[in-house]
């Protein structure tokens, strides 16, 4: 087979891998004109610095021995199967490189005969970057699940980030969509790798080489089984504090094969897929705990509403929060105030006392904050009611028609729910 035979199917394969944005296109160049798109997989992460990184996003094979039952690649599927050599791997970045299509590698596979047999391609694989063509680029390779720590270590030093995909939520999840594989046989390599992280930042010196400087990461499927959102997200609130992974990343399913075992949708769950990144970005940088987003009493996200609005609405006890007096944590349980506002507030006010006007020019989102908070004691002027109700339908019909409630008017429980513009983006600028 042709080396852009396989690269045709193998990007094609790596596309329902969460870990970074996709994109792809089969423009082609017309005369005189400037640019060319691929139908090459193209990913883009981003640097510490907020840097966008374009990435060849493959798989290293699509020929597997495992027959999980959401996968488009179990081995019982009539797909077209693929397997590079580490050297036409190797060979494609560089010349992909070269013509300035990518900055770095973002490298996967199916499992190949064994775990060990397709880490040591994978491993083969990068040392020919690294060793031989001297590629100091950026590489993010995914760790097979199964595989024996010798060869993570290995792997380690070589990429600048690694992956090992939970993919389900659960052990019975796991026990039931993909048998073959283990509970033990995905946590055990991710708590080694994280270990390996701690250890060599207590060891680091220049004569040492980096191990996974850019952390681990993993995937998780939304919707192939029936854990609800809290345990999604109490299970990426443990990964973080236990072995502090630098992100969890959500993959809505998409039904791509005919199980019993497997939920009929009529389309992926992309909503909730967004929900529990915003709820995510709660965790990380807004001081939030899972158990205080949801409880068994309130196991799933709202459907209209982000996370942190539903949880303000269902703790009108905490609100108003006055801007002037509020502490920075505080601020950041206010609706519409996020990471940046709060501390464009906190610099603001050593000069002067905030007012409505004042958070405006600050980049505060005021058509939800308005509700939750006073400037110099007073409320937004068009506030006229602090309580739940009043607040909730407010809310709730800005995100479903992006206006003010006009006096009098009647909501429809029926109203087609579609998150608005602002509302798609919100997990991506972390904005809430």
């Amino acid at each position: 087979m042709e080396i852009f035979d396989k690269l045709k199917i193998l990007a094609d394969s790596a596309k329902y891998d969460a870990s970074c944005s996709s994109s792809g296109s089969n423009r082609k160049n017309k005369s005189n004109g400037i640019g060319n798109g691929s139908v090459s997989g193209i990913c883009h992460s981003w640097g510490a610095d907020g840097r966008c990184i374009s990435l060849l996003k493959i798989l290293f094979s699509n020929s597997c021995i495992y027959d999980c039952k959401y996968c488009i690649n179990r081995c019982t599927n009539s797909v077209k199967r693929a397997t590079f050599t580490p050297q036409e791997v190797a060979d494609l970045t560089i010349h992909f490189y070269k013509r300035n299509y990518i900055e770095g590698l973002f490298l996967s596979s199916a499992v190949v005969k064994s775990p060990d047999y397709t880490m040591e391609l994978l491993i083969k694989t990068i040392s020919i970057l690294r060793n031989e063509y001297n590629f100091n680029g950026y590489i993010h390779c995914k760790s097979i699940p199964g595989c024996s720590k010798e060869l993570i270590d290995k792997l380690g030093i070589l990429v600048d980030r690694l992956s090992i995909n939970i993919e389900l939520p659960s052990n019975d999840s796991l026990k039931l969509l993909a048998p073959q594989k283990e509970k033990d046989g995905i946590l055990t390599p991710m708590t080694y790798v994280s270990n390996g992280i701690k250890q060599n930042k207590l060891e680091k010196s220049k004569f040492k080489p980096s191990f996974v400087p850019a952390g681990q990461t993993t995937q998780l499927i939304v919707g192939a089984t029936p854990e609800s959102d809290l345990k999604i997200l109490k299970l990426s609130q443990g990964l973080y504090q236990k072995l502090g992974l630098k992100r969890v990343y959500y993959s809505a399913y998409i039904s791509v094969n005919n199980d019993k075992n497997l939920p009929t949708l009529a389309s992926p769950p992309l909503l909730r897929e967004n929900r529990l990144y915003q709820a995510d970005w709660l965790l990380r940088f807004y001081g939030f705990q899972a158990n205080e987003l949801l409880d068994e009493t309130h196991p799933n996200f709202n459907h209209i509403l982000d996370p942190k609005c539903d949880w303000a609405l269902r703790n009108m006890d905490k609100f108003p929060i006055e801007i002037n007096q509020a502490d920075y944590f505080t601020l950041l349980r206010i609706p519409g105030i996020g990471v940046i506002s709060a501390k464009k507030i906190i610099r603001a006010r050593r000069e002067f006392r905030l007012d409505f006007e004042a958070l405006q020019k600050l980049g505060v989102t005021l058509k939800r904050a308005k509700y939750f908070i006073t400037c110099k004691g007073k409320y937004y002027d068009k506030v006229y009611k602090f309580n739940q109700n009043f607040i909730e339908t407010n809310l709730i019909y800005q995100e479903r028609n992006g206006l003010p409630l006009p006096q009098f008017k009647q909501l429809s429980l029926f109203d087609n729910l579609q998150p608005t513009k602002e509302d798609k983006i919100k997990c991506l600028t972390g904005s809430l």
